[in-house]
């Protein structure tokens, strides 16, 4: 199945080219009083969401897809969790650019010795609410990863058992600041990690570990892989993150980047692309525009 949201918060079950307006399924959420969970609700319940979702989907308003505002489909991730340099010719490419490494000797170091980092849950923005851009002066890079959500709470996760733990997958795209900061101050600004179109339930990937992955701009290929290239794959790491933190529903899971990241900017579309997953485009400006629209 694949579940959207849209609009002002609304739950779609998307059927081609056309959405499905499962909104009502969210009614068998539990209730919750403050202090409120801190993981996503949706996600922790998805099995039972989704199975109303299919019960009322024919009954349910069916609206094109085109032209919906689509969100992110996890709207509280309690951690946004990135893989650095995950790719070798991404590792590669940054050891040869000063341009990305800013001589940070921790910038051309290895996933395994440097580790994984978090990104803030507010830098989270759908592909409907466009890459609002900061620091102009700078370089602004784009990085399109295959992205995926964390369905229960785990601890400690041995690899064999780690697919279990997925709700399903997305296409991710981590916008990063060029500079000397630490990595998780460059890639946080609001809007700086898209996730869409929809999300994609576990049991129509059974293996992530092969998917074709582009990223074009202005109709311009800058990026194209597949997930085999990664050097820790999904299921890696769960089990490397999982040694140092729990996990919950709702967690999410940014795999790194192939190489060929380079500069975006104002008035830039991007159309980002992951097998069996799908396309999402997304818009870029300028975040004082954005400003000045709210």
């Amino acid at each position: 199945m694949r579940f959207c949201r849209f609009g002002e918060g609304r739950l779609g079950l998307v059927e081609g080219a056309a959405v499905r307006d499962v909104t009502a399924a969210l009614e068998v959420l539990p209730s919750y009083r403050y202090p409120l969970p801190t993981y996503d609700v949706l996600v922790a319940n998805l099995d039972r969401v989704a199975e109303r979702a299919r019960a009322i989907a024919a009954q349910s308003p069916s609206l094109p897809l085109d032209g919906l505002k689509l969100l992110s489909p996890v709207a509280n991730p309690g951690k946004i969790i990135a893989a650095p340099v995950n790719y070798k010719k991404h590792l590669e490419e940054v050891k040869g650019n000063v341009a990305l490494h800013n001589n940070n000797p921790q910038l051309m170091q290895s996933i395994h010795t440097i580790g994984l980092f978090l990104k803030a849950s507010s830098s989270l923005a759908g592909p409907g609410e466009d890459i609002r851009l900061r620091k102009l002066e700078r370089r602004n890079d784009h990085e399109v990863e295959l992205a995926f959500v964390i369905g229960k709470t785990g601890n400690n996760i041995p690899r064999s058992e780690a697919l279990d733990y997925v709700a399903g997958y997305s296409i991710g795209l981590d916008i990063t600041i060029r500079g000397t900061e630490d990595r998780s101050f460059r890639k946080s600004p609001d809007s700086y990690s898209i996730l869409g179109p929809w999300l994609v339930t576990k049991d129509e990937i059974p293996d992530p570990g092969n998917l074709d992955l582009n990223i074009t701009v202005n109709g311009e290929t800058r990026q194209s892989s597949n997930t085999n290239n990664m050097i820790l794959g999904v299921a890696e790491l769960i089990e490397f993150a999982s040694s140092f933190y729990t996990l919950h529903p709702g967690d999410i899971f940014m795999t790194g980047t192939p190489e060929g990241v380079s500069q975006i900017a104002p008035g830039d579309v991007i159309l980002a692309t992951v097998e069996k997953i799908g396309t999402m485009q997304v818009k870029v400006r300028a975040a004082q525009t954005a400003s000045a629209a709210s």
